[in-house]
């Protein structure tokens, strides 16, 4: 294979794929939320500019046979200029279960970021649950192979393959977590019984029965007749109000005002057939 000016391969016409992987992005930065940006941050700032262009390019073609994310490891299948398509593999550390208990422990904690989370969203601020715990959400590194000859790093099949994965958390958050070691079906699983636990222990919690299962005692009382009492009438002062309140600096022929109001108030508490005073 011939190499160019600058010691790399020269560029090739890849061999075109049927049914490839082809990214949604035509043109301009691939990746729409703030997480899967996040990451093509992370690629932009530790990769080759010019094999993350061409891999852009290898993205948009459909170069990409399959990509398959699992815990720690991505492995992807790309067709070059080669009949024999090359295998490519991304890794990062997945999180043990006692790491991801800590992490759950402090989602669970906060009501918004679960909810946000049980939700199907991805809170910006789950980085820094993640930081603070000192396990950082998206990685500083990657460990990545080819199969290709190119010795450069990345090469674009790798390119391609890590655009496309931008692109899948795009479509799914959880993947991030995912790759990280946490299926989304745990954590969730995980979050919705720190929700019950809590929801147990809540003193004012009030159990939800279907109707269907209520029916039958629907009209009873809730407690027995005979030890139900006649509440006392309430002895709240009429004029508690006046008395709560500043004295107005107004006077109806030099009496206060208040002095006139007070036994208004006090007559509306009087039985109708009692005279007032």
């Amino acid at each position: 294979m011939p190499f160019g000016p600058d010691g790399w391969y020269e560029a090739t016409t890849p061999i075109e794929v049927e049914g490839g992987l082809r990214a949604r992005s035509r043109r301009g930065t691939i990746g729409e939320q703030w997480w899967s940006r996040r990451f093509i941050d992370i690629l932009e700032e530790i990769c080759d500019a010019g094999r993350l262009t061409r891999g852009r390019s290898y993205a948009r073609k459909g170069q990409v046979v399959s990509l398959d994310l699992g815990p720690g490891e991505v492995r992807a299948v790309v067709q070059g200029s080669r009949p024999e398509p090359y295998e490519v593999t991304v890794e990062i550390e997945a999180y043990d279960d006692a790491m991801w208990a800590d992490v759950e422990r402090a989602l669970a904690a906060q009501a918004v970021y679960r909810a946000k989370l049980l939700a199907g969203e991805m809170p910006v601020e789950i980085v820094d649950v993640f930081d603070e715990l000192g396990i950082p959400l998206f990685p500083s590194e990657l460990d990545m192979e080819c199969t290709c000859p190119d010795w450069g790093f990345p090469c674009k099949h790798l390119s391609a393959a890590l655009y496309l994965l931008a692109e899948a958390f795009d479509d799914d958050p959880f993947l991030v977590l995912a790759w990280r070691g946490r299926a989304k079906a745990e954590l969730l699983e995980s979050l919705s019984g720190a929700v019950e636990e809590r929801a147990a222990s809540d003193p004012l919690r009030v159990d939800d029965v279907p109707l269907s299962e209520s029916v039958g005692d629907f009209y009873s009382p809730g407690a027995p007749l005979g030890r139900l009492r006649t509440r006392p009438a309430a002895t709240t002062t009429p004029d508690i109000l006046l008395r709560a309140l500043e004295p107005p600096a107004v006077r109806v022929r030099h009496i206060p005002l208040l002095d006139i109001l007070r036994p208004v108030y006090r007559g509306f508490t009087e039985p109708a057939d009692q005279p007032r005073r």
